[in-house]
Order: structure tokens, then sequence, then C-alpha cells
């Protein structure tokens, strides 16, 4: 396929970015839709699966001809007898990227729409199914697989634009640029170059999380750390994995929110743990006033691990 014929074929599909709660609305979403990465919504904060995911599937009834995902969720069997998803949890596959096939998208048909995700992983899920289930470029599963589960080497292609969406997650403009880059071929020009500046403003960003880092403070298996009120602009992520490399198990509270993380190898089901329905086993995030009964429950899970 040419460079020009897969533009075409991208430019014919609408691109929409989401989360497990912040949901497009179903009215303003264009004719077939395929949802990739996005996980069914948890009940660890706010609304859960039925005021949340349950209301889009109701809105989207009929026209939803697809959705993909990898998240851990109690409400996966109920779907179960329904072609149109394709769930797995996250010790089944990595990253979805993966879970896209040729011959998935060609039995799903044509489709209108596609609402991923706006994290790597979500953006390379889209640019496959654009791509008639081929990868990017070769490796980009394998990409996406290291950044999510932040388990092994990160190519260079990958690095790049794991960087630009941690600094500019929320732009969209970027999102659509990063994934008709990646169909293009990933040519050189504006759009490269666009994803290049996005990047290095997350080497600040990386920065003020070092130096929040400092602040950890480790007791049984748990580094916790708690952000100041109106910080200079950091990378969650990367604090929590400078957590890490402190306790088995990092902490961060920002706000009113818990933010928990461990390795993905931890083995370590946060989900079950807290019973919070849904989401990725090994990253969560419960409201700040469950603070006390957290700890205890994850420094008891650590004893018994020993």
């Amino acid at each position: 396929m040419s460079a020009t014929s897969r533009l075409a074929d991208a430019a014919a599909i609408d691109l929409v970015f989401a989360s497990p709660r912040r949901l497009p609305k179903p009215a303003n979403l264009r004719g077939r839709v395929v949802v990739l990465d996005v996980a069914f919504a948890a009940e660890g904060i706010g609304s859960g699966f039925e005021k949340i995911t349950g209301k889009f599937l109701t809105g989207l009834g009929a026209r939803l001809a697809r959705w993909v995902d990898h998240h851990d969720h109690e409400r996966h069997a109920q779907f179960r007898g329904d072609p149109r998803f394709v769930l797995h949890t996250k010790a089944e596959h990595g990253a979805c990227p993966e879970i896209v096939t040729p011959q998935m998208v060609e039995e799903t048909g044509p489709v209108d729409t596609i609402v991923a995700h706006f994290d790597l992983d979500g953006l390379y899920s889209a640019a496959k199914w654009l791509l008639r289930g081929v990868e990017p470029y070769p490796g980009a599963d394998a990409d996406a697989r290291a950044v999510d589960t932040r388990i092994g080497e990160v190519g260079p292609i990958g690095a790049l634009v794991d960087k630009a969406l941690r600094a500019h997650y929320e732009d969209t403009v970027l999102l659509n640029k990063i994934v008709r880059w990646l169909v293009a071929g990933r040519p050189r020009g504006a759009e490269q170059e666009a994803i290049a500046a996005a990047a290095a403003d997350f080497d600040a960003m990386a920065a003020e999380a070092a130096a929040l880092a400092r602040a950890y403070v480790v007791a049984d298996g748990v580094a916790l750390v708690r952000v100041p009120g109106n910080p200079r602009p950091f990378d969650k992520t990367e604090l929590l994995l400078l957590g890490q490399e402190r306790a088995p198990v990092a902490v961060v509270i920002d706000g009113q929110t818990l933010n928990i993380a461990a390795s993905f190898a931890s083995g370590l089901d946060f989900v079950a743990l807290l019973g919070l329905g849904g989401g990725m086993p090994t990253r969560v995030s419960v409201p700040a006033s469950r603070l006390d009964d957290t700890l205890a429950k994850i420094r008891a899970a650590l004893r018994a691990r020993g």
C-alpha cells in the first residue's frame, strides 16, 4: 500500500481520543465505531461502569462495530457472547496493538470512527487499524508492549512518541499528527518536527519528577510521596517509576487522588486487592480518603508474599 493510499484511507475515518472516564457523546460519533484500548470504567473513583461505559454502549447501540481492550474488568464476562467485543486481561496481552490483526479488521468491515485511548498503546492501535492490521513499522507492537508494561527496551520511534505523549497527552492536534505520521510511514517534515518538539518538553517534566522523588518515604515495601500544592509540570509516570526504584510499590498522593503502581512483573493485583472492579492490575488510582486502608492492604499483601 502506497503512502498516498494509506493517507486516503486514514482521512476517511474520524479519530477521537478518550479515556475510560472521558468518553465522547455517541451522538457526536459518525457511523460505525471501533473502540480501541479503552478500558471499561472501574469503581475506584467516581461513577463506575453503569453510568459511564454502560451509558456509552447504550448510546452507540448497533453502531458499535468492535471493542478491543486488554484491561482487567469484572464485567468482561457479560460480553463474551457478543463477537463485537474482543476483551483480554493485561496478563494475556501486555498491550492492545498486538490484538489487532488483519483478519479482525477485515471481519469488522468498514468503519467511520475510531475511538482510541490517548496513550501510545491506543494511538498505535489506531494506526494499526488504519493500516488494516499491519504494524506501522517493524517492532511497533513490541514498542507498545514495552511502553505499556515498562518492561524491556523501547525502540527510538516508540521512545520519541512516548515522550511526546507523556508531555502533551491532552493535545488532540498532536495525537492526530502522531497517528497520521505513523500511517504515512513516518515521513520527514512538519509532523515529525512537531512530535520531536513535544518530546523535548518531556525532559523538563522528568527533571521535576526527579526533584519530587527526593521526598519519597519508604516503609514496609511502600515508597510514598505527597505532591505539594500547585507544583510545576511533572510526569506522574516518571515519578511512580522512580518510587519503584526505592520499593516494590510506589504511592503518589496528588491532591485528592492516590496513584499506586508496581512493576508489571510483580504479580500484584491492586484491582482485586482494593475491590476496584476493573483497570490495570499494577497501576490504579483511588480517592486519597482511602489512604490508611489502602496502605494496610498493600503492606499485608507484601508481607504475605514474603
